[in-house]
């Protein structure tokens, strides 16, 4: 009979979808059903004898034990881990999240315990994502708010904290009003029709509106609105979406007064194709100089108006420029008028892109009258003319700036911006309850795109913060553990799929005193970077060492690698190297990493090789100074 009954217990053990793992007080495991060995990936019986850490990640082991003993001391029924996260390993060391119920038992006067094992994997996934989708709206940078469409004067029903921010109002002066608030007496504005036909006739939109804070303060907000229907395609809501695009539109008024001066220079200004070299454009000073109109000069090429050179002879000289082995060249040579007449001429030519479209920016400066002084004036106009230079490579190191800069806001900000607007139209495309997976699709798309914009205007706030001196750090004693922890568990979301990150050994004891936040910041980075330039079924190891003095983090990947050419650029501000041009990214974040070590008095290296992967390397006081 006691036989019987065992096969009867090991049958019905076998058949609970739980797993059942029992351990005695040595947390020796002396028993297993068939859903804990398929749950962790073992054989019938291969993990009797072994020890309870088998199944516990090594981080987790020391705190493991200490529980172990207090509940066996205090056995009783309960959950194990409330209020923490609990996680199980299988045999091929992959983490999955578990929940756990102890039941402590007595077995012919040995006391054993019984944890049931539940595999939460799916449920965390979908906690995860309910959690994420709320945070994005409570957390986008963009003001959202939502509407009802079914009251009279649609008045607003939700708002984000960004619409709050951006526009100083109490929730009380926002809710149940319509959104013309912000418009105040500025009522004459040709985008308020276009938002007026759109509600009357249940169609999206997209205008640009002067809008106005509770205080007063004037800010242009570039609105996007599309309604939601429900399954019987009666519009019920209007979504909204606001930007704040001031600085955007400082930025065109600056680009406009570059151009500006960009026409108006005395200096000579070409501008010219790389391929065919006929001219794009020239300003009104080459114009002057050189009689030609600028529909004559479009026509030409600067071979045309350079008597000392040929075609051949031209591109033999731009050759360094064109294969990239220079950035830039000067040279001095001759220009000739319409009328016949030549003068002297400095030049300062580099290539540049226009678009997608690579071409030539020449600056030329008539050198006439220094030519003919005399040589104690030569020496005098020669050492103003390098003064001159410089002012003139500063200027123009502004307008690259500049230039970048509005391309990587043009390009950064657009695409992500027209994505959230063609997801969003789409959804309202998606009426039946059948389609819930493509509503869920572009919910996702907006929420990656809006978080994306959102860190780009943080690493944008981050490089002024830096550049004006303006960061506080608050230097405080932390284990490393725990920054780790919450770098690896953010960057878990975005892994690959077969991607993995290996986890260092034996840092439970390691502290610092650092900005903690900082430290997260360029783990944070350098660990997402490895992950997004390493393909998929590939590792990301971490390593970190620590002595009396420093502690190095060494992240590793096997990623796409650094370009040996590119190497000495990395940490540039806006640089991205040649292989990473088509995957997304501002070529900011490692400029706002060496800042920020270096500011902590640390530095930060690295090694590469192109197609075999890249290891950088963070080496940081262990006490702040």
């Amino acid at each position: 009979m006691l036989e019987n009954g065992e096969d009867i217990l090991k049958l019905l053990s076998d058949a609970i979808s739980e797993g059942i793992v029992v351990v005695d007080e040595h947390q020796n495991i002396v028993s297993t059903n068939a859903s804990a060995n398929a749950m962790f990936g073992y054989e019938d019986n291969e993990l009797v004898g072994k020890t309870l850490n088998t199944l516990i990640p090594v981080e987790y082991h020391q705190r493991h034990v200490e529980h172990f003993h207090s509940f066996f001391k205090h056995s009783e029924k309960r959950s194990m881990g409330q209020g923490r996260n609990l996680y199980g390993l299988t045999k091929s060391h992959m983490r999955f999240p578990v929940e756990v119920g102890l039941n402590p038992f007595t077995l012919y006067g040995k006391t054993l315990v019984m944890a049931l094992v539940v595999d939460i994997t799916e449920r965390r996934a979908i906690e995860e994502n309910l959690n994420l989708k709320s945070e994005a709206l409570q957390s986008a940078g963009n003001g959202i708010l939502i509407c009802n469409a079914l009251e009279q004067d649609n008045p607003i029903i939700y708002f984000n904290p960004a619409f709050q921010i951006l526009t100083g109002y109490s929730s009380e002066e926002i809710l149940g009003n319509n959104c013309r608030f912000l418009q105040g007496d500025d009522r004459d504005q040709e985008g308020l029709g276009v938002i007026r036909a759109a509600l009357k006739n249940g169609k999206s939109c997209q205008v640009i509106l002067r809008n106005y804070k509770k205080d007063g303060t004037l800010f242009w907000n570039e609105l996007y609105i599309n309604p939601i229907k429900n399954k019987n395609g009666l519009i019920t809501h209007f979504i909204g979406i606001q930007n704040d695009i001031t600085q955007r539109k400082k930025a065109e008024e600056e680009r406009n007064y570059l151009t500006k001066i960009f026409h108006d220079s005395l200096n000579e200004i070409f501008v010219f194709d790389s391929d065919s070299l006929q001219f794009l454009n020239a300003n009104y000073g080459a114009q002057k100089n050189l009689g030609y109109s600028l529909e004559t000069l479009k026509t030409m090429t600067p071979v045309d108006i350079k008597p000392d050179f040929t075609e051949r002879k031209f591109r033999e000289l731009i050759a360094s420029l064109v294969s990239h082995s220079e950035e830039k060249m000067e040279f001095e040579t001759v220009h000739q008028r319409k009328d016949g007449t030549t003068y002297p001429v400095h030049i300062t030519l580099e290539l540049s892109m226009l678009g997608d479209r690579e071409v030539f920016i020449s600056i030329v400066l008539d050198i006439t009258e220094q030519k003919n002084y005399t040589k104690k004036l030569e020496e005098t106009v020669e050492l103003r003319t390098k003064q001159l230079e410089m002012a003139l490579e500063k200027e123009k190191e502004l307008n690259e700036l500049k230039t970048k800069f509005l391309s990587l806001v043009s390009h950064e900000f657009k695409t992500p911006l027209s994505g959230i607007l063609t997801s969003a139209m789409l959804l309202g495309k998606y009426t039946l309850e059948a389609q819930q997976d493509n509503r869920d699709k572009h919910i996702k798309i907006i929420q990656d795109k809006v978080n994306y914009l959102n860190a780009i205007l943080n690493d944008f706030l981050s490089i002024e913060r830096l550049e004006t001196g303006k960061v506080n750090y608050k230097f405080s004693t932390f284990r490393l553990s725990k920054v780790l922890n919450e770098v690896v568990y953010n960057a878990n979301m975005l892994l690959k799929e077969g991607q993995q990150i290996k986890y260092p050994e034996n840092i439970d004891d390691i502290t610092l005193i650092q900005d903690e936040k900082t430290i997260e910041l360029a783990l944070s980075n350098l660990v997402h970077n490895a992950i997004k330039y390493s393909p998929e079924h590939s590792d990301v190891t971490i390593r970190i060492t620590q002595d009396d003095k420093d502690t190095i983090f060494e992240i590793a990947d096997a990623g796409i690698g650094i370009p040996e050419k590119d190497q000495k650029n990395i940490f540039n501000r806006y640089f991205r190297s040649e292989n990473v041009l088509t995957t997304q990214g501002t070529g900011i974040g490692l400029n706002i990493v060496k800042s920020h070590i270096e500011n902590l008095g640390g530095t930060i290296s690295f090694t590469s090789k192109e197609h075999i992967g890249s290891t950088f390397i963070l080496t940081i006081p262990n006490k702040a100074e």
